[in-house]
C-alpha cells in the first residue's frame, strides 16, 4: 500500500493489461501509442499511420465502441481489429439519480476494483467529477474517501473512460456538436490527482485534444490537497485550472483535517500557488474550504484567509463548502448564518467567496462523500487506518 510519508508515493505508470479474452483496450492510448499497438500486432507501418488516425477519430470524436461502425475502414479490417482490440467502457455496477438531478455511477474495472464518478447538471453548465485513484493515500478527516486505503491508481484509459461513459449516458456524440450538457470536468473524485500525475496528465491530454473529445483546458479543473512538488509540473504539462483543498488557515487545524499539511505547510503551499504558471485574473486559483462547525469557521479564520491571499498576491476565489455528512464522521456543518458571515468578510475584502449549494447528498454524491461501497469497515478499523496514515506523515 502506498502511504504518504516523508517521501511522496512514486507514481508508476500501469502497463496496458490484457483482458481475459486477450484483447487490448484502445481507450486511453495516445495517437502515437495507438499507431504503435497496430504495428506491434502486425500491421504495416504506413497502413498503421492511416488506420490509427481513423480509429482515433471514431473512438474519441464519434464515440463508437464497435469496429463495424467505422464505415471508412474495410470490413475485412473490422474483423482483424476485433480479434485483437476492444473499445472499452467502465462496467457500471450501479447508477443513481438524486432528487436534484445529480447522477452518480459506481464503476468497476476489469480487475474488479470499484470507483465512482458524478455528474452535476446546472442551468448553464454540466460538470463531471472524475476519480483518479481507487481509494486515497491521504486522510483528510472530513472526507469519506479518506477512510479508504489506496488500492491502486487508475490508468489514463480509466480516467478517459469516465468521460466517455458520461458522454454515452448523455447522448453527446459526436464531440463537436453544440449545446452539450457536459461542459466542464473537475478532477475532484476519489483520490489525489497529483499522486497519479502521469495517468492524469495523459488522460486529460486526450480529453483536451481538438481531434477527439475537444474539451478546452479552461473547462477543466484539477484539485489537489497540496502536493507541492508536482504543482508547477501540473501547470506546465497539463495547464488546466487549479483548485486547492485548503480548508484551514492555521497549522494546528490544517495538520488535523488535511494531514499532508505536516509535510507541505500552508506557506509553502501558497507560494506554490503564487508560482503556478496558469494563474491570472482570468483564471483564478480556487481555494476549497469546507465549513466545519467550531473548527475553521470563525471570523478570525476568515480574516486570516484574506490576509494570506493578499500576502501572496494570489488571483483567487474561495468556494465555501457546507460539510456533507457521512457515516461515522466526527464533524458537523457550520450553521448557515455562520457560513454567511464568513463569506461576507471575504467578499468585503474584494475576494469572491460563494457558498456552494450541496448537490446529491441523498445519494452520497456530494463533495467529500465518494467512497465505493465495496469496502466496508468497522469504526475501530477506520480509526486504526486514520492513525496509520497520520503516523506515516510523521
Amino acid at each position: 500500500m502506498q502511504s504518504p510519508g516523508h517521501i511522496d508515493p512514486v507514481t508508476v505508470p500501469r502497463a496496458k493489461t490484457l483482458r481475459d479474452d486477450g484483447r487490448i483496450d484502445l481507450v486511453g492510448l495516445t495517437k502515437d501509442q495507438l499507431r504503435d499497438v497496430l504495428t506491434e500486432a502486425g500491421m504495416e507501418l504506413k497502413q498503421a499511420k492511416l488506420r490509427s488516425k481513423q480509429v482515433w477519430h471514431w473512438i474519441y470524436n464519434r464515440g463508437v465502441i464497435e469496429f463495424t461502425s467505422m464505415t471508412d475502414i474495410a470490413k475485412a479490417m473490422h474483423v482483424w481489429l476485433d480479434e485483437r482490440f476492444v473499445v472499452g467502457r467502465p462496467e457500471v455496477i450501479e447508477a443513481q439519480v438524486s432528487s436534484d438531478g445529480t447522477r452518480k455511477w459506481l464503476l468497476r474495472s476489469p480487475d474488479g476494483q470499484d470507483y465512482e464518478m458524478v455528474f452535476i447538471p446546472d442551468a448553464d453548465r454540466g460538470t463531471l467529477c472524475v476519480s483518479s485513484q481507487v481509494g486515497c493515500t491521504l486522510n483528510c478527516r472530513f472526507c469519506f474517501t479518506g477512510t479508504m486505503r489506496l488500492v491502486r491508481n487508475l490508468t489514463a484509459g480509466e480516467i478517459v473512460g469516465q468521460v466517455m461513459l458520461a458522454r454515452d449516458s448523455l447522448g453527446e456524440w459526436p464531440s463537436g456538436e453544440e449545446g452539450r450538457m457536459l461542459t466542464n470536468i473537475v478532477m475532484m473524485g476519489m483520490g489525489e490527482p497529483l499522486y497519479n500525475f502521469e495517468a492524469v496528465r495523459d488522460g486529460l491530454k486526450i480529453v483536451m485534444d481538438g481531434d477527439g473529445l475537444a474539451l478546452s483546458k479552461r473547462r477543466i479543473t484539477l484539485s489537489t490537497s497540496g502536493v507541492v512538488p508536482m504543482m508547477a509540473r501540473a501547470g506546465a504539462e497539463i495547464g488546466v485550472n487549479l483548485a486547492v483543498s485548503l480548508h484551514a488557515v492555521t497549522k494546528e487545524v490544517r495538520d488535523e483535517i488535511v494531514p499532508i499539511n505536516r509535510k507541505y505547510g500552508i506557506e509553502e503551499l501558497l507560494q506554490a500557488c503564487a508560482d503556478y504558471p496558469q494563474a491570472n485574473n482570468a483564471r483564478r486559483i480556487t481555494f476549497e474550504y469546507v465549513m466545519l462547525k467550531g473548527k475553521n469557521d470563525s471570523d478570525d479564520d476568515a480574516r486570516e484567509l484574506v490576509r494570506l491571499i493578499h500576502k501572496y498576491k494570489l488571483p483567487a476565489k474561495v468556494n465555501l463548502i457546507p460539510f456533507n455528512p457521512w457515516p461515522g464522521a466526527t464533524y458537523e456543518c457550520s450553521d448557515r448564518d455562520r457560513i454567511k458571515a464568513f463569506s461576507t468578510i471575504i467578499f468585503d475584502a474584494g475576494i469572491s467567496a460563494p457558498i456552494r449549494t450541496p448537490r446529491g447528498r441523498d445519494i452520497m454524491a456530494a463533495c467529500g462523500q465518494l467512497k465505493s461501497a465495496s469496502e466496508k469497515k468497522t469504526r475501530a478499523e477506520l480509526d486504526a487506518l486514520a492513525e496509520e496514515k497520520q503516523a506515516a506523515l510523521g
